[in-house]
């Protein structure tokens, strides 16, 4: 009580002597990133952010991760926000193309490994495999055998189980398309497809409405045991089913996987540049790089990043996926996706 007397007397003494109070704290604006609706990552992550930094982060979600490009080169130079991530190594041409970012080299990048730097000025922050995923309760229902390349997908004992995404409003959509050039060729890839059409392929516009709505495994609804995923959409499964130490119930057809990196970059004319350099070189920090696998669902791109075990047990990273060089895909991809449309259209 004496020490708290003493301490309200002189601050009353300075008061009357004119000593002006001191002066508040301003609220620091939120660093804001924009992604696609499915992006998940803990609030624990992002409070250490705001505890390291004193920015919050703002999010806002917008569609697909090729409508969340498209979105931003709408407000070129007027950005929603500080920092973009979820374009992957197949739209990144389009977007540096057309100076969408400000270049920057973000903090750690050296610890990343050279394959997964598609390009300078952008960071990578998580890797995957786009795949084919099944069902494996119907097909052992049914006693089928699974399919294991794409080619098999086309065979009449698969008709119309199999669905996917639009290549031109979704990147795993894009990734399988990219996938049957990569094995079909550039001259071949289009009768595939006019073969996957005549076998009932359905098409849906985004990963959640195919996964969620027609496919039949794990927490799908419909009734195609077949689907364009990831190859660590298993664990997820695992995660948010019934049984969260039982296996998965859904697999993976390692034969029709294609590569996919996601990157973050700093949007030109970003409203807060301090604050969007501060977060993407937080996504390589190890605090986030771990969260990656139990809420993104991908594999961090920083090496030796300790993997929890749901995802080590269920999750594997395809040792030969296909892949295409970035020049080809920047050079053909337009190209590649009106072809697609325009069998799927007749």
């Amino acid at each position: 009580m004496f020490r708290l007397s003493l301490v309200l007397a002189v601050s009353l003494g300075l008061a009357a002597c004119g000593a002006p109070p001191p002066e508040p704290v301003a609220a620091t604006a939120p660093v804001t990133l924009v992604t696609y609706d499915s992006y998940a990552i803990s609030k624990a992550t992002l409070r250490e952010f705001t505890e390291q930094t004193g920015r919050p982060v703002e999010i806002i979600r917008s569609g697909d991760a090729a409508e969340v490009v498209n979105r931003a080169l709408l407000t070129k130079g007027a950005p929603e926000g500080d920092v973009l991530f979820g374009l992957d190594n197949n739209l990144l041409s389009r977007a540096l193309g057309q100076d969408l970012f400000e270049p920057y080299e973000a903090d750690g990048i050296g610890t990343v490994p050279a394959e997964f730097r598609a390009a300078p000025g952008v960071t990578p922050v998580d890797v995957g495999d786009v795949c084919v995923n099944y069902d494996k309760k119907w097909f052992a229902d049914h006693s089928m055998a699974v399919p294991q390349t794409l080619d098999e997908l086309t065979l009449p004992e698969y008709r119309d189980l199999l669905v996917v995404q639009n290549p031109a409003r979704s990147t795993p959509g894009l990734a399988f398309l990219l996938a049957s050039v990569a094995a079909f060729g550039p001259e071949g890839f289009s009768g595939y497809w006019q073969r996957l059409r005549a076998n009932g392929v359905a098409v849906e516009n985004s990963w959640d409405a195919a996964y969620y709505e027609r496919f039949s495994g794990g927490s799908g609804k419909g009734d195609r045991p077949l689907v364009v995923s990831y190859a660590s959409s298993p664990p997820a499964e695992v995660v948010y089913g019934d049984d969260p130490t039982g296996p998965a119930p859904t697999g993976v057809l390692a034969d029709t996987c294609y590569r996919q990196i996601e990157f973050a970059g700093l949007l030109a004319g970003a409203p807060d540049p301090e604050g969007g350099r501060q977060l993407i070189d937080f996504m390589l920090r190890q605090t986030y790089q771990e969260d990656l696998p139990l809420s993104n669902f991908v594999f961090p791109v920083v090496p030796d990043t300790p993997l929890p075990k749901v995802f080590r047990d269920n999750a594997k990273m395809v040792a030969e996926p296909f892949a295409l060089p970035p020049a080809d895909v920047a050079a053909n991809r337009d190209t590649w996706v009106a072809q697609w449309a325009d069998i799927m259209q007749r």
